[in-house]
């Protein structure tokens, strides 16, 4: 069977962002699976306008090939003031039928909340999108541990919850893009 091809979407664009770290010790979990192929779409590599252009650049071309690519994402976001950050939500905007009829997963990160009001959002924007988002989140405290809040057995198991559910729906909606396309 083919891999699943998971994009694993760095959310924040930030100076000293955890983001980065975050998707690193994701992409160290997803890999050990076998079935899965990840790949990293940093947003902060792509040269997006300032605003909504007429027509579409380069950047925002690659960035609709790499979503347009996967059978699934995983979207890794911080929460700022209780949701998600506005570059992420200029990239999302920037594909459209490219996010139709795949899953997608969060691996979400804060002080505290960790980062859970930032996926309620992002769920409610995937559905418009006509995506699928799984139930089970990664959710991280980054206050939570020392030396780092990512090395727990709680976390390494979320990951895996998430997976299986990104897998199970990634390969359905697979299948079934195959046997016939999705009409939104």
């Amino acid at each position: 069977m083919t891999p699943l091809r998971i994009a694993v979407i760095v959310g924040s664009t930030r100076e000293g962002r955890a983001g980065d770290r975050v998707a690193d010790w994701f992409v160290e979990q997803a890999k050990r699976h076998d079935d899965l192929t990840v790949t990293v779409v940093d947003l902060s590599e792509y040269d997006f306008p300032a605003s909504y252009p007429a027509a579409s650049t380069a950047s925002i071309q690659a960035f609709a090939r790499e979503v347009g690519r996967a059978d699934a994402f995983v979207v890794v976001t911080p929460e700022y003031n209780h949701s998600f950050p506005a570059p992420l939500k200029q990239a999302i905007d920037y594909a459209y039928d490219e996010w139709q009829a795949k899953p997608v997963g969060f691996v979400s990160y804060g002080c505290r909340s960790t980062g859970l009001h930032a996926v309620d959002h992002l769920r409610t924007v995937f559905t418009a999108l006509h995506a699928m988002t799984v139930r089970d989140v990664v959710g991280i405290d980054l206050l939570a541990g020392e030396p780092t809040p990512l090395c727990t057995d709680e976390l390494r198991h979320d990951t895996d919850v998430l997976l299986d559910q990104l897998r199970w729906w990634g390969l359905a909606l697979r299948d079934g893009r195959a046997a016939r396309p999705y009409v939104s």
